[in-house]
């Protein structure tokens, strides 16, 4: 890992050792945002944004804590699926299978013809 130079007049750049990237930035991304790592880091977005670009691994680390979270979540949506959850089964149908509870109505009004004078017979 390079270390940055530090830029004229400006603080030194934010570098994130390899205990902070596999302690912190893994095991915190799964719950929470980029946003919300960088305010725990006391730094800003665009800060943490950019550490992501000088060290790859952060990055890395980053999905890889999201990832693992979301898959572990989705383990526990299909276990209650197959218990027979029905509210777990409909939500997971609508975001994973397309479903909707939309119902398309009919909003055409038929024609109605009045019966001519001519017509009656009696």
């Amino acid at each position: 890992m390079a270390v940055p130079k530090k830029k004229p007049n400006g603080r030194p750049p934010t570098v994130f050792s390899e205990a902070q990237i596999k302690n912190q930035v893994k095991e915190l991304s799964a719950r929470l945002t980029k946003a919300q790592l960088a305010d725990y880091f006391n730094i800003s977005e665009n800060t943490f944004r950019e550490i992501e670009k000088r060290q790859p691994e952060v990055l890395e680390a980053y999905k890889s804590g999201k990832v693992q979270q979301i898959d572990e979540v989705v383990g526990h949506l299909l276990d209650q699926c197959r218990k027979g959850n029905a509210t777990c089964i409909l939500f997971f149908l609508k975001t994973q299978a397309g479903w909707s509870e939309e119902q398309v109505q009919n909003t055409t009004i038929p024609t109605y013809e009045r019966p001519s004078a001519n017509d009656e017979t009696d």
